[in-house]
């Protein structure tokens, strides 16, 4: 049984069963390559605006096109900055398959981050934590392993079998790659995409609403490794839907995630 989402392979990367996504076997549930994607970028200068001897940065907001559905596989990943500056850059990555297809693009800010005196803001208080939440039961997709099983959930409100908005604590059961302590953008990246999946409006047996897109803002960086989700689905009959999802940690909120997606009919398997 695999222990971690990727295994390095070189410059590369190799997808463990644990990414597998609901939609299709062979295919890789967003997070995980996101949160990849993510990894890269925030190496960035040694993590730090302008190189090592900069500020240090956070990622402010990231965006990430999903071009084709990610394989369980080999993949790499590059990134780069795109507009230096000496207080905000813009970044971009790049996640290909083995046959350097191209699969996912990112792009976003991060800025400086740096002690900034003000008398306090109002902030509103997370939900219920994790510990008062319930499980719940997965979708019924037809394998034992994958992204479902290396996550854990504590649902507040609504359930994966219930149709309708949720609120969810998720947390990383396993790391990102072995021997390494997922970081705190890690950890939000690899379950903001489950937006749409927790807060599901339409029978997932019968229709797909598969997201082409992922956007996460994000005004502070998770303390712990619990990462809640309080998301809504809605889905139009014109075939597309809009997931979107407040972000927070045990103290307060963090950020919001937002999806695009492609509804349809699920063909017979």
């Amino acid at each position: 049984m695999a222990e971690t989402f990727f295994e390095p392979d070189g410059d590369r990367y190799v997808a463990t069963e644990l990414t597998r996504g609901p939609w299709d076997p062979k295919a890789q549930h967003a997070g995980p390559p996101a949160a990849l994607l993510g990894r890269e970028i925030e190496r960035l200068g040694g993590g730090r605006i302008g190189g090592e001897d900069g500020p240090s940065a956070q990622v402010g907001r990231i965006t990430y096109e999903v071009l084709r559905s990610v394989p369980i596989g080999p993949v790499s990943v590059e990134a780069r900055v795109t507009r230096p500056g000496r207080r905000v850059e813009m970044i971009e990555g790049l996640l290909a398959g083995a046959d350097g297809e191209e699969l996912m693009r990112a792009r976003g800010w991060r800025l400086r981050t740096e002690d900034v005196a003000f008398d306090p803001v109002a902030r509103s208080a997370p939900p219920p934590g994790p510990d008062r939440g319930d499980p719940g039961e997965f979708f019924h997709t037809g394998y034992d392993v994958g992204y479902h099983t290396a996550m854990e959930y504590r649902f507040i409100e609504g359930a994966f079998m219930e149709p309708g908005p949720a609120v969810v604590w998720m947390r990383m059961g396993v790391p990102l790659l072995p021997g390494e302590e997922p970081t705190p953008l890690q950890r939000v990246l690899t379950a903001a995409d489950s937006g749409n999946g927790v807060s599901a409006a339409l029978d997932w047996r019968r229709y797909l609403f598969i997201n082409v897109d992922l956007s996460v803002h994000l005004h502070r960086m998770p303390v712990g490794e619990w990462v809640c989700l309080d998301a809504i689905t809605r889905p139009e009959r014109n075939g597309v839907g809009m997931a979107d999802t407040a972000l927070y940690d045990t103290e307060g909120p963090i950020g919001r995630g937002l999806q695009t997606l492609l509804v349809g009919h699920r063909e017979p398997a």
